[in-house]
């Protein structure tokens, strides 16, 4: 029943402040240049698409369509030594030096403007006190509502629109001062997490298990053979998917892979980086709101399961506005309790109901 656990939702207005536009003035550089070529070569107008308003709509439908037992609350900002355990000081001394400026940080688009330093550092403080939240016992389990996103931000580059790695920053953090030995990362973005893959690339006390679109989808990392190095090996899980693979496939891996691997992990914490540009009207990976219902269900059960319930999730992607709010919306509703309804594909429900529409036409009932 929706509201018999209790979930906190962090968000700040802060993080609305991080909002790069193409057309203003940004620091010149060989990187500027090289973006500069990238969008004159295109035969359209392009805009950031990661932008305040996706925060702002989420906001604006969970307060239109509330939820028994989620509460709204808010983390401090992350300092520079939580964020220097998973980036090197040269590279955040880089970025705090271009604080009140707009800069191009990667010629894949990823770009800063004025006011994206305190979103950053409040997205990654916020992904912290989702975790400090759950470990406390202060509620059954959390959601950081952030942004910029994190999950390709690698320990000394900015990527994909990120430029702090949210839910690494918050998993070292409970590694290090929260008594949690093994933490179980699971990205169910549709974009491969190929800065959170190689911040814990040999660690044995962090397993990643990232789903996506397969390769040449963007970053065009992820594949199977990926699975980590050194002390780390067999500690990350890729499991490309098509594009067009939808709930069936992931109901299936995260079954059939992820739970035996969690069960031999034991993890102390579960972390997710939830993006929702899997849903079919988004991106790639065709999802449902069922589906995501599903995925949170499969992860209740695995953190019921080893670890007391700690389960606290970290927004990433999602462009369309109404699947990513009505998408969190699901999430959320699941976490407080409510049902997951038998997975069913959209279209036989349409024959289905068409059938109970036409059949006294040609019937005798």
């Amino acid at each position: 029943m929706i509201g018999e656990r209790t979930v906190h939702l962090f968000c700040d207005d802060v993080m609305l402040g991080h909002n790069p536009e193409v057309d203003m003035p940004f620091i010149p550089s060989r990187v500027e240049k090289r973006v500069r070529s990238i969008l004159e070569g295109l035969t359209f107008k392009w805009s950031y698409p990661e932008h305040p308003g996706r925060l702002s709509a989420i906001r604006q439908y969970l307060e239109a369509n509330p939820i028994d037992g989620v509460h709204w609350t808010s983390g401090e900002s992350a300092t520079y030594e939580q964020l220097a355990r998973v980036h090197t000081t040269a590279y955040l001394d880089h970025i705090f030096s271009l604080a009140g400026q707009s800069a191009w940080l990667d010629k894949d688009t990823t770009a800063m403007s004025p006011n994206s330093i305190q979103a950053a550092t409040a997205a990654a403080g916020n992904a912290i006190a989702a975790v400090e939240c759950v470990v406390r016992g202060d509620a059954q389990s959390a959601f950081a509502l952030v942004r910029p996103p994190g999950h390709h931000a690698e320990p000394v580059r900015a990527r994909g629109f990120c430029l702090l790695n949210n839910v690494a920053v918050a998993a070292a953090h409970a590694q290090a001062k929260l008594g949690c030995e093994r933490v179980l990362i699971v990205d169910w973005d549709a974009h491969h997490g190929n800065g959170t893959q190689d911040i814990f690339w040999a660690d044995p006390d962090v397993l990643l298990f990232d789903t996506h679109c397969a390769s040449p989808f963007y970053p065009g990392s992820g594949h199977l053979h990926e699975t980590g190095d050194g002390m780390g090996e067999g500690y990350t899980i890729n499991v490309p998917l098509p594009e067009s693979a939808g709930d069936a496939a992931f109901e299936s891996a995260f079954r059939d892979i992820l739970v035996p691997a969690a069960r031999h992990f034991k993890p102390d914490l579960v972390l997710v980086s939830a993006g929702f540009d899997p849903h079919r009207n988004d991106m790639a990976l065709n999802l449902t709101y069922n589906g995501f219902r599903m995925l949170t269900r499969i992860l209740q059960d695995i953190a019921d399961e080893h670890c007391r319930g700690r389960l606290a999730l970290v927004l990433e992607g999602g462009y369309n506005l109404t699947s990513l709010s009505s998408g969190v919306h699901a999430v959320l509703e699941t976490l407080a309790g409510g049902e997951v309804p038998e997975l069913v594909e959209p279209g036989i429900l349409a024959v289905q109901e068409a059938l109970d529409f036409h059949r006294p036409a040609f019937t005798d009932d």
